[in-house]
């Protein structure tokens, strides 16, 4: 049987997503923002009926402070997010979305959709979720070999 490079064509599909993702049909809408900013906006969006601080946004993405306060700092200053301040407490301020970036979040699910469509075409359903359950556990397995990856 020949030998499979499992990381190499992982790697190489990510690859191709990216280059796909790069030529989008919405890029220009969405280029404003930077990778990490697209994955913050994610987070805040799943987690719109809650209420969101910094502190979460740090331990989520296990991120230091400081480089929190400068991403969500830069958001800001883009129109993408909104620090409120909470009733309870006037030195919390939560982070909520602006109209501008739940366009954009629109605009990158469309996206998303889109390629997921296009990488399980052909595949059956039993398929898909084999696949699925394979990559969960080459994630697990590269999960417990070091710790500080999770």
């Amino acid at each position: 049987m020949e030998r499979i490079w499992i990381g190499f064509e992982l790697r190489s599909l990510n690859n191709l997503i990216r280059r796909y993702f790069e030529f989008s049909s919405h890029r220009k809408e969405i280029e404003t923002i930077t990778g990490n900013n697209g994955w913050i906006i994610g987070y805040l969006a799943e987690n719109a009926d809650k209420d969101i601080y910094q502190k979460n946004v740090e331990e989520y993405f296990t991120i230091a402070r400081s480089t929190a306060s400068k991403v969500l700092n830069l958001m800001e200053q883009k129109g993408l997010i909104q620090r409120q301040a909470v009733a309870q407490d006037k030195r919390l301020k939560k982070i909520v979305l602006t109209e501008k970036a739940w366009k954009i979040k629109g605009l990158m699910r469309e996206d998303s959709d889109k390629m997921n469509r296009i990488l399980i075409d052909g595949f059956t359903d039993e398929e898909v979720s084999t696949l699925n359950s394979y990559i969960q556990r080459m994630k697990e397995n590269i999960s417990s070999i070091k710790p500080a990856l999770q």
